[in-house]
């Protein structure tokens, strides 16, 4: 088995369309098996060209850095076979990029790695890049397709999966659960409580508390890796963050490498801790709960509306003060109970490795409801409640949560603008009344996806079904008990433990429980095809659950393939960076406001560099920053901390005339010894050179300062 990580970042755009080019690492190994382990790969970010991939907030453009993005790959074999899990901190994984990985695998690897081996999940952060997505909604909504992002997330991953590869070694999987009561509720708790009440009252949450931990060692029990899965989203980062940040998510795969990795830098070290999401579609982080911003009272209603400013107006937040604080509360929460999990993980997976994948036309699909009647998937549509957002992020047009009714004003807008919804689409989505009808809206190229994945992949009595999307809390419920029931039937597998892997392979945005659908909440105003969504994907997966178990994966069709879009097919709203200019008398990486001469523990050095445009070094470097401390015993300066660090933060800012600065801070920890120190910057600038770009490097030094208690 094998475990690897890569970066994705060195370059800043909008959060959506935002890439940095960093190391990835991906690591994972399985029992009894021959299992590969490698470190680091790398994914690029782009500054100040994109929003940010989550929130869909078009002034959400990212202009600096707060913790770097990887990608985290695991590859486990029998000898026979072998599956690979990468986790990837992005918002979600798309057809595009996940066609474009397997492309690159293909190349390299021939058949060994496919689309019926290899899963790709994403973290769900907020925070992250876009701009690689191939169809027409989420081309508009993240300022296009941009081939600098796809081409740094898509090397970032293929790296982290070589590492692993070229890694190999015998290990062995160890599988444990606890739960994690603190970090999550139920930001659609009217929704959950339209489900059947016989239901509900098998569980004592409205949002699944389990967390489930793989833990890696070699064959002298020396761990190596921890995989896990807990249903969050990383929101912790409103949509007033500017930075690249992998959020809580990110944040406990930051604590948990870095207690193993003792003496290494962010992404450098052998041990890699990968957090992946799970039916996170209605778990909410911001712990106390909507209220409303403007007079502080509750705003726990169906439509999230406040007396005074109504929807915009209620908003989620905490645990903490702030959205640092409440990353760091959350993410701590979780790394200390996975950390718990995986110190006490006893029960070994051993057993074959099996795997399932289809293709499946999701606008067609039948659903037999009961032994008499059936229903059918529809063309994707959005309701009137997916542009209200949630109460993690409003959507910012005084849309309401939970609207059954369409509105005559926007009606209008959508009919003069993108067409009228068919009668057929408006019966099949009832009672979704229909802002989108984007199933219907074909230029320039499709608006939603009509081909999706279905995946299951099976290490012993260890299940991972690939969700396409946002499950909810029920959904997920739903989907892990109907594949266990299925994979246990036939007699030949016994006790399994069956995870939900989220936002796997292609976006298809959320999966609402038909109960909750008829709510129309956010989760299921987004649920595209329809009421039966969910039902269609239990009727889908429990196929591939039966073949698995019957060792009949063979026999099944393989489905209509996904359209794959030539680059000259997409359209970007992005223009190229321009040449880099600089004030006069100054070189790029010259100071512009310096640090003090000494500091204390607890407060924040910060330093002003002359900079040029961090796309710039998309491919070129590993960091913008190092925080160095003087060695008196060696007369050489040490790094302690990288851009990669929880502990700095990197803002871009762009002035006038194609001048921009960076600011580089330093939030000096308590944990700091006293001593000597310096901040340096790393970038490239570009300018004309014979009328044609060249990008040259530069760097630039803060003075030392001293740091005391």
């Amino acid at each position: 088995m094998v475990c690897c990580r890569d970066t994705i970042l060195n370059s800043f755009s909008s959060c959506s369309g935002v890439f940095l080019y960093h190391y990835v690492d991906l690591q994972s190994s399985l029992a009894s098996l021959a299992v590969p382990i490698s470190r680091s790969g790398k994914i690029e970010l782009q500054f100040g060209i994109k929003n940010s991939m989550g929130y869909a907030n078009p002034n959400q453009v990212a202009g600096g850095l707060h913790m770097r993005l990887f990608s985290r790959a695991f590859i486990v074999s029998d000898g026979s076979k072998r599956v690979v899990f990468v986790s990837v901190d992005i918002g979600m994984v798309s057809q595009r990029l996940r066609l474009e990985v397997l492309n690159k695998l293909q190349m390299k690897y021939g058949h060994l790695y496919s689309q019926d081996n290899v899963v790709l999940s994403g973290t769900h952060t907020h925070s992250g890049p876009a701009g690689y997505f191939q169809y027409t909604l989420f081309m508009l909504t993240s300022k296009g397709y941009l081939k600098e992002s796809i081409t740094a997330i898509v090397n970032g991953i293929v790296e982290s999966i070589d590492r692993a590869h070229d890694n190999m070694k015998e290990g062995r999987i160890f599988i444990n659960k606890g739960r994690e009561e603190t970090s999550s509720l139920n930001r659609s708790p009217h929704a959950y409580l339209n489900n059947p009440a016989e239901e509900r009252k098998r569980y004592t949450s409205n949002t699944d508390k389990d967390l489930i931990v793989l833990r890696f060692t070699d064959m002298d029990g020396d761990g190596i890796a921890a995989l896990s899965w807990f249903a969050v989203h990383p929101v912790s980062m409103n949509n007033t963050n500017l930075m690249i940040s992998s959020d809580n998510m990110g944040y406990a795969s930051y604590l948990f490498e870095e207690e193993k990795n003792t003496g290494s830098l962010p992404g450098e070290g052998p041990f890699v801790a990968a957090f992946s999401s799970s039916n996170l579609g209605d778990a909410s982080p911001n712990t106390k709960g909507p209220h409303c911003i403007n007079t502080g009272e509750s705003c726990d209603s169906l439509d999230s509306s406040c007396p005074v400013g109504g929807p915009n107006m209620c908003m989620a937040m905490g645990p903490g003060l702030d959205m640092f604080e409440s990353t760091k509360i959350i993410g701590e929460n979780i790394y200390k109970k996975a950390k718990e999990i995986y110190r006490t993980a006893k029960h070994e997976v051993s057993g074959p490795i099996h795997f399932a994948h289809q293709w499946v036309n999701m606008t067609d699909v039948t659903v037999q409801v009961n032994s008499t009647h059936t229903a059918k998937t529809c063309k994707p549509a959005l309701g009137y409640s997916f542009a209200a957002g949630t109460i993690d992020g409003v959507g910012g047009l005084n849309f309401s949560q939970g609207s059954l009714e369409g509105d005559p004003f926007w009606d209008g807008i959508r009919d003069a603008l993108l067409g009228v919804p068919s009668n057929e689409t408006k019966d099949c989505h009832s009672p979704k009344p229909i802002l989108l009808n984007t199933g219907e809206m074909n230029q320039p190229l499709p608006w939603h996806p009509a081909i999706v994945d279905v995946q299951i992949i099976t290490i012993g009595s260890l299940a991972v079904v690939a969700v396409p999307g946002e499950f909810t809390t029920m959904s997920g419920r739903r989907l892990r008990e109907a594949v266990k029931k299925e994979l246990e039937s036939n007699g030949n597998m016994e006790h399994m433990e069956v995870v939900l892997a989220g936002l796997c392979n292609i976006y298809t945005h959320y999966i609402s429980t038909y109960e909750e659908y008829q709510v129309q909440r956010y989760e299921g105003a987004s649920t595209i095809y329809g009421p039966h969504t969910l039902s269609a994907y239990i009727q889908l997966f429990r196929g591939l659950a039966r073949a698995i178990a019957t060792n009949t994966v063979n026999h099944l069709p393989k489905g209509p393939q996904p359209p794959f879009f030539s680059d000259k097919q997409l359209f970007t709203l992005m223009f190229s960076n321009q040449p880099d200019k600089k004030p006069t008398n100054t070189s790029f990486g010259d100071v512009l406001m310096q640090v003090r001469p000494s500091y204390r523990v607890g407060e924040v050095a910060d330093v002003t560099f002359v900079s040029g445009n961090p796309r710039n070094s998309v491919t070129r470097m590993k960091t913008f920053l190092t925080i160095e401390k003087y060695d008196n015993a060696t007369d050489k300066w040490e790094v302690v901390h990288n851009d990669a660090s929880w502990e700095t933060r990197f803002h871009w800012k762009k002035e006038k005339v194609g001048r921009s600065n960076a600011t580089i801070e330093w939030h000096i920890p308590h944990s700091t010894l006293p001593g000597i120190y310096k901040i340096r910057h790393f970038g490239h600038y570009k300018e004309l050179v014979a009328l044609k770009p060249v990008v040259k490097p530069y760097e630039g030094s803060s003075d030392i300062f001293k740091v005391d208690k």
